[in-house]
């Protein structure tokens, strides 16, 4: 067992009067419901990205190098007012973390980057074999030296979302030119040595012809799931370990009064979790049987809709498997969801508050408890806080107490970077995918203090 101590870097601004959690639910209670991404409302707003995102604000120029040391002040020039950043300490005591290689994988992956936007962009008309996809969405094409950024800047695992139903023909075979795209972008991040995550992602519609967990779409969804992870873990049986695959994107009922909100007692999300389990079964199996590195490869599994609560239900089951202690469990987390992505939600944040950051403890110590603490290794693979008309100093109190309790939960985070710094639309851009600039050198900062 490994015990250590966590130096928290904590901002300290104006203690929050209340934590209204959404729907009307107790907030202790819907500490880890409230944590899901709003796809239906991120899909909305990354479709007026083209228009909207692509031409950043950059409100902090400054570059990252630049940062004072944690417990130092910070200012900048914003709009001609003095805008000072402060990052007093606090201290966290970590659990104990089982001494095991899966639990020590999650740790070595430290901080993620999701590239939003950008594969798992797609159209409403079916195209098999348009490239143009990548740019569907307002974000430019990748580029190797941007790849590059995003490690250079503190990022040592970048997750890689992936829509294929764009790209397949009737007979599902994915367009080779896609897969080869996909595979060009894997490698710009392989050769800087980082951790990535490929997946299945938009693909959860009954009208793509994708998965979609009901009895109805069952053997539709268990074929989708065979046919593209035969093609996508055969292109990569031979990359190593680093190299991880996702089964899917938060799976869920699209369209139900229940799509974000698990109901355990509801006879259609119970369906759905069985059916759930099946599909992650199915993965795993197609997985392991297609040779090379694929045998021993890490493989993430959600439940449903990624949420904490998916996996925390009881009728959730972890897949069998060949490989031994192979499977990382995958949650995804806006959380506090009215501060970190409910419009217009909350604007404030504070670190030292419990009022403000009880949701954050509440699912994290259920995760660690019924897993971590288990041996079971678990990533946050997305999460991430909007910039709400420039509450930086809320952020970065976020950013700091986010990651900082994950680590000391032995989980890893991956933030949610969808491009955009201005509009309508989600703001959780970070990084310009132009320049390669940090925007939010302060949230950089945050982050990277709490998870080496």
């Amino acid at each position: 067992m490994k015990k250590k101590i966590v130096s928290v870097v904590l901002a300290m601004s104006m203690v929050l009067a209340g934590c209204a959690s959404e729907k009307g639910t107790d907030a202790t209670d819907a500490g880890t419901q409230q944590s899901m991404s709003d796809d239906s409302s991120k899909e909305s707003s990354e479709t007026e990205a083209s228009n909207a995102a692509v031409e950043g604000e950059s409100k902090n120029a400054e570059d990252a190098s630049n940062a004072a040391d944690s417990d130092s002040t910070e200012a900048k020039e914003e709009d001609g007012m003095s805008t000072e950043i402060v990052y007093p300490e606090i201290d966290l005591t970590a659990k104990d973390l089982p001494d095991n290689e899966a639990i020590a994988f999650i740790q070595d992956m430290k901080l993620g980057y999701n590239l939003g936007n950008t594969f798992d962009s797609y159209v409403d008309s079916g195209v098999s074999d348009d490239l143009t996809i990548e740019t569907a969405w307002g974000n430019p094409k990748v580029t190797k030296e941007f790849i590059s950024a995003v490690h250079e800047n503190g990022f040592e695992t970048i997750r890689i979302p992936v829509s294929w139903h764009n790209h397949v023909d009737d007979d599902l075979n994915i367009n080779q030119a896609w897969l080869d795209r996909v595979q060009e972008v894997v490698d710009y991040a392989v050769e800087e040595g980082m951790f990535v995550i490929v997946d299945i992602h938009h693909d959860n519609h009954p009208e793509a012809e994708g998965l979609y967990p009901d009895a109805e779409h069952k053997q539709q969804s268990l074929e989708y799931i065979e046919k593209i992870w035969t093609q996508v873990a055969d292109r990569f049986k031979d990359y190593d370990e680093k190299l991880i695959f996702e089964g899917m994107n938060e799976p869920r009922l699209v369209g139900h009064n229940n799509e974000w909100w698990i109901d355990p007692n509801n006879e259609d999300c119970q369906e759905a979790i069985a059916i759930i389990n099946e599909l992650n079964q199915k993965f795993v199996d197609v997985v392991r049987a297609s040779g090379g590195n694929n045998a021993e490869r890490y493989l993430m599994c959600p439940g449903y809709c990624a949420s904490p609560d998916g996996v925390l239900n009881d009728g959730f089951v972890i897949p069998t498997d060949s490989a031994d202690n192979k499977i990382i469990l995958s949650i995804h987390a806006y959380t506090p969801y009215n501060f970190a992505l409910e419009s217009p939600g909350i604007d404030n944040f504070t670190a030292s508050s419990y009022t403000s950051t009880k949701d954050i403890d509440y699912f994290m110590d259920k995760i660690y408890s019924k897993y971590v603490s288990q041996g079971v290794p678990v990533l946050i693979g997305e999460g991430g806080c909007v910039d709400k008309n420039g509450n930086l100093q809320s952020r970065v109190d976020w950013a700091s107490y986010y990651t900082a309790k994950a680590r000391s939960c032995g989980l890893t985070f991956v933030w949610w970077d969808n491009g955009q710094f201005s509009g309508n639309g989600e703001l959780f851009g970070l990084i310009d995918r132009r320049s390669g600039e940090v925007k939010y050198p302060e949230i950089m900062k945050a982050m990277l203090d709490n998870c080496n």
